[in-house]
């Protein structure tokens, strides 16, 4: 997770308000609002303690989920689980600790588990305190996602709503993509550690995400809005999401029973229309590239998983998935994406059986 020392906060804000992406103005805030006490998911919120004695840190509440008829909070691990060091029934507070000074705000919920990392996915959830978030489920500058989940495609416009950039846009750039992403044991100290992914979802963008937009939803851009997958990682060129479908499952397997995006007003009755307390409508993204089609991309993935384990082993090397080629986004190729930072420059072929491989340079992923 990308961590920020509480005298810094002021400048880290500065920072990150120029990475929101807007479609209208006066439609989403770039992130201010999302800071604050805010109703509201895809908000600022963490546990009460991811705290050193130097820092202090948070990331996004990004959506409502039910399991078994309780309302949860979504959000990942490292947010809300301490990368599995919480104990059940830890505060979690609404905004997080570094939009508060380092101090608690409101307690809107209680954690109360986590898929282990290592299991392929970050995600935790924490049950909802009554009456302290939008019971419908509402996002910020989003509105109520759907309750049918999609899978990722490369070319699918997606968006998310997150405590650091706002409501920002982009297109998923790759699918079925293992990445190494790094993490620190504590927050802004203790020993960093390195967990292994597959089948991850990956937006190209420097400014579709930033260091606290962790926990985001990431949903389809159009006016259903379907949860498509769950921001956890990603550098400054790329963000990365655990397919929102796998995440349900390893929390299910955790919890017992299936989860579902259906907030409790809209069971029991419905949520808020547009116009009622100050919501917005939804904007679809508009000129955005059409998706890859299927067959193709299914050739590349064939290729993909005979080479996966060499690619992944291959110096500087952070991640290897299915995506487009450079000259043409209608050409599947197999995406690898390289450590600039470091010295080591994995040996490339052009094309592998056939399939283009393209080289996408960019940071080291780390757990947002």
């Amino acid at each position: 997770m990308v961590r920020f020392t509480k005298f810094l906060v002021a400048l880290a804000v500065v920072a990150f308000l120029t990475c929101g992406t807007l479609l209208t103005s006066g439609l989403a805030d770039g992130g201010a609002n999302h800071r604050v006490r805010n109703q509201h998911f895809g908000v600022s919120g963490g546990n009460v303690n991811d705290i050193t004695r130097r820092f202090c840190c948070s990331g996004t509440l990004g959506a409502l989920v039910t399991f078994n008829g309780v309302d949860y909070v979504l959000s990942n691990n490292h947010v809300l689980g301490l990368s599995g060091n919480a104990t059940v029934g830890d505060d979690i507070s609404q905004p997080g600790l570094i939009d508060n000074n380092c101090r608690v705000s409101t307690v809107v919920a209680d954690f109360t588990a986590a898929a282990p990392l290592g299991s392929n996915v970050d995600a935790a959830v924490a049950q909802l305190r009554p009456g302290q978030m939008d019971a419908s489920g509402f996002i910020e500058d989003i509105g109520v996602p759907s309750s049918t989940v999609v899978a990722p495609q490369v070319g699918m416009n997606v968006a998310k709503s997150g405590r650091t950039t706002g409501f920002t846009t982009g297109t998923i750039s790759s699918t079925n993509t293992s990445v190494s992403v790094q993490y620190q044991q504590n927050c802004g100290s203790g020993k960093k550690f390195v967990v292994s992914y597959t089948n991850q979802v990956v937006v190209n963008s420097s400014t579709f995400s930033a260091g606290g937009d962790s926990g985001s939803l990431i949903v389809t851009n159009d006016n259903a809005h379907n949860p498509v997958a769950l921001l956890f990682a990603g550098s400054s060129t790329t963000t990365i999401g655990n397919p929102i479908g796998e995440v349900l499952s390893k929390l299910g397997a955790v919890l017992g029973g299936t989860g579902t995006f259906e907030g409790s007003v809209r069971v029991h009755g419905r949520g808020p229309k547009v116009g009622e307390e100050g919501i917005q409508p939804f904007i679809p993204s508009v000129g955005g590239r059409m998706q890859l089609p299927e067959q193709a991309s299914g050739r590349a993935l064939a290729v993909l998983e005979q080479h996966r384990a060499n690619l992944m082993f291959q110096p500087g090397v952070i991640g290897a998935g299915v995506g487009t080629s450079a000259d043409d986004d209608q050409e599947a190729a197999i995406v690898v994406y390289v450590d600039r930072t470091g010295s080591a420059r994995p040996v490339l072929s052009p094309s592998l059986d056939g399939v283009p491989v393209r080289v996408v340079l960019t940071d080291p992923f780390v757990a947002f």
